[in-house]
């Protein structure tokens, strides 16, 4: 569900599309990139549907998921933050297929001189992003992939998380291989470990869906 401020956010990035530079709106399919490490810095993007995945490159080729953004999400803004122009530090997946409202990145800039209720918004957006990314951090941290899964699985229900009747459903599809991805191994051992806790009834899948059955439960498993 959308809350007020997502709406606000919304409808100021439309306005700053409008007049000279008309709203750009791009899909892209799932696993397409949006842009890459090095790529100039030129637009600001507002996530209208599906979730992108932020990632960094190292030099031994290892990529590592550092947030999964959800919709309502505000992305590419460095330069906004260091007040110079930089180029793109992050890899930018759709990591389901998405839908995109973007800005040139000098709009952003004076929308947020003449609005200081929009650089609220924006603050609060990369609070929850923060947040998320060092959530991510500490997925990785854990040695064991029993444990990355489940606390990645646990990011997931708090940032995807639908409340039904047996739980709390990850509203995202989600293949083993994103997921092994995601937390650093490999399908197979993903597959394995997804196994382990349907058999334990910890959680099921349907379409491609997790649902968590017992959260609290869940957190308990660290080994």
């Amino acid at each position: 569900m959308i809350v007020t401020q997502d709406k606000a956010l919304a409808n100021v990035f439309r306005q700053m599309a409008t007049g000279a530079f008309p709203p750009v709106v791009e899909t892209f399919e799932r696993n397409k990139t949006i842009f890459f490490p090095g790529d100039p810095a030129e637009r600001v993007y507002f996530l209208l549907k599906g979730a992108v995945k932020l990632s960094r490159v190292y030099e031994a080729g290892e990529e590592i998921t550092v947030a999964l953004l959800r919709e309502n999400s505000v992305f590419g803004v460095l330069s906004l933050l260091t007040g110079n122009k930089s180029d793109r530090f992050y890899h930018a997946v759709a990591f389901t297929t998405v839908e995109l409202l973007s800005a040139p990145i000098e709009q952003v800039e004076q929308a947020l001189k003449e609005n200081p209720e929009l650089s609220m918004l924006m603050l609060r957006g990369l609070s929850s992003r923060i947040l998320q990314t060092e959530m991510m951090i500490e997925t990785l941290a854990h040695r064991d992939m029993g444990s990355r899964l489940i606390s990645f699985l646990l990011i997931l229900c708090r940032d995807f998380g639908v409340p039904c009747a047996d739980g709390i459903t990850i509203d995202l599809k989600l293949s083993h291989q994103a997921i092994a991805e995601a937390i650093g191994s490999t399908r197979v051992t993903v597959t394995r470990l997804l196994g382990d806790l349907r058999e334990k009834k910890m959680i099921s899948i349907h379409k491609k869906k997790i649902t968590v059955h017992k959260p609290v439960a869940l957190s308990k498993q660290f080994t």
